[in-house]
């Protein structure tokens, strides 16, 4: 269960709330939906992220007294909606695309079947997660493909703020890296972790053959030893003196990668050291890595590029109301007709069009009646919450590794071209039918 605090949310939330409650709509059944009008940065697509963790703080969306003491005191909301807000817990019905998934623009990667009451004030929280979290493992996914199967771990803790270190870990393991630095991301979501020591171990040390020494002593010869803190060229053969060639790997954290990384595998193998890895870390993006590609790197860190969505640090999302029974007990589709930022009124189904060979040919949007899927398309809604309950098999370390699994298959659909790291136009359309 999360700590969080129903007041990590915006006022406006909680005074329409309050509005609505006066005016006798807030009981309306409603269709909220949480959709991304475009890609960040041009891309050509976008991986979901952020559902597993959505549906626990849902599940602890509360309003206890010190919070409804607060609003009171604060003039914010009226006695009757204190006294609603007293005993909400969300009791509606949450179905989206799963965590891992491919999503377009447009893509209804959250719909909420609730009340006004209960779907207005989840906005902040929804997209909150949804936003930063799908920012990431989008990044994550493209610093993925282009590492080529190398292995990459997060260490961008140091980056962000506290809380989000700890999503962005989950994000990024989500997208198929393989590790953190993180420790509380390794025991709240089973990630894996890893780290050895800075530059601050060596420098505290006599010499940095001391310092290699105190840390073959204490973690075994297969450690990974940090050799740039002076000379590259001189730790590299420090490290195989104080290791051996049971040395696991050396890691690399400044200069020019590509030429430092291959005279440095010349080097240790001319020490007699062919099973030494090397791994590098210095400022890597999806960019710095796919130029690497031809180096013998063996892995990677990476670490503010990849907290911060490399430079797309939200994903775009908004979160809107699209449908809406009226006085009547008649549902009505609603939509907004501003200029750039127009949304497609009513209930939506999405099913991902395939080709003859299991390809992705085309994100199609049914909106209002649901026919079942023709053909070789793959409905992309799963049930997450169910009058209230939310499906476990989403969360937890378990929720986590399903979304992995289920991430590699949806890339395994998209055309080749979708991994192509310049700008570009979303890899397949978005058709409401």
């Amino acid at each position: 269960m999360t700590d969080a605090s129903s007041l990590l949310t915006d006022r406006y939330e909680l005074t329409m709330l309050d509005a609505a409650i006066q005016a006798g709509t807030h009981e309306r059944e409603c269709v909220f939906e949480a959709f991304a009008r475009r890609l960040p940065q041009g891309r050509r697509y976008g991986i979901v992220a952020g559902t597993g963790r959505l549906l626990e703080l849902i599940e602890a969306f509360r309003f206890g007294d010190a919070e409804l003491e607060w609003l009171a005191r604060e003039g914010i909301v009226r006695t009757a909606a204190l006294d609603w807000l007293a005993d909400y817990r969300f009791r509606g019905t949450v179905s989206g695309y799963r965590e891992g998934e491919v999503y377009f623009p447009n893509s209804p990667i959250l719909i909420v079947d609730s009340t006004f009451a209960e779907g207005v004030i989840l906005e902040t929280l929804i997209l909150s997660v949804l936003n930063y979290d799908s920012s990431v493992a989008s990044a994550a996914s493209r610093m993925v493909s282009a590492a080529a199967g190398r292995p990459l771990a997060e260490m961008g803790s140091r980056r962000t703020g506290e809380r989000s270190a700890v999503a962005a870990a989950r994000a990024a393991y989500i997208a198929g890296f393989g590790a953190t630095s993180n420790l509380e991301a390794g025991r709240t979501w089973g990630i894996p972790t890893m780290g050895t020591a800075a530059h601050s171990f060596t420098l505290l040390h006599d010499s940095e053959e001391a310092a290699f020494q105190a840390q073959v002593d204490a973690l075994g010869p297969s450690t990974t030893l940090l050799v740039d803190t002076f000379d590259v060229h001189r730790g590299v053969e420090l490290a195989v003196r104080v290791a051996g060639p049971e040395l696991g790997a050396v890691r690399i954290d400044s200069g020019d990668l590509p030429s430092l990384v291959t005279a440095v595998r010349e080097q240790l193998d001319s020490l007699g050291n062919h099973r030494t890895k090397i791994t590098v870390t210095n400022d890597l993006d999806e960019y710095t890595i796919a130029a690497l590609a031809a180096s013998p790197v063996d892995s990677y860190g990476v670490g503010t590029s990849v907290v911060t969505g490399s430079g797309s640090p939200a994903a775009g999302m908004v979160y809107k109301l699209v449908a809406h029974k009226d006085a009547d007990d008649e549902w009505v589709s609603v939509a907004k007709k501003s200029a750039e930022k127009a949304t497609v009124g009513g209930r939506k189904h999405p099913v991902r069009t395939m080709n003859a060979s299991g390809r992705a040919t085309a994100e199609t949007i049914d909106v209002g009646e649901t026919e079942e899927p023709k053909g070789s398309s793959r409905d992309l809604l799963v049930t997450l919450i169910d009058k209230g309950t939310v499906d476990t098999r989403y969360i937890g370390p378990a929720g986590v590794e399903l979304a992995r699994a289920h991430r590699s298959d949806a890339i395994a659909e998209l055309p080749d071209h979708a991994f192509r790291l310049g700008r570009g136009e979303p890899i397949i359309p978005t058709i409401y039918v």
